[in-house]
């Protein structure tokens, strides 16, 4: 049965090449509830390609998200965008 909240989905860069999912999830998981996350790899190489999305249960989760001035990550300073599903 699907639910009736729309999560919401947010566009990830900059993200340094040792960082998946679940490093993701956790960074992310203090603004909220966390419904997936997703790391883009190369299929040939099995590298990050720097970027990924991340989907909170609650709108305001990733509002409060986005809003925060800076996001770094094992040193590296990250864009966070709301992605239009």
């Amino acid at each position: 049965m699907a639910s009736t909240a729309r999560a919401a989905r947010l566009y990830v860069g900059n993200l340094p090449w040792t960082v998946g999912h679940r490093q993701l999830r956790e960074y992310f998981a203090q603004f909220g509830a966390i419904q997936s996350s997703r790391v883009v790899f190369d299929r040939s190489t099995g590298l990050s390609k720097g970027y990924g999305f991340i989907e909170f249960v609650s709108p305001s989760a990733a509002a409060d998200a986005i809003n925060k001035q800076v996001h770094t990550l094992e040193g590296l300073n990250l864009t966070v965008q709301a992605q239009n599903n």
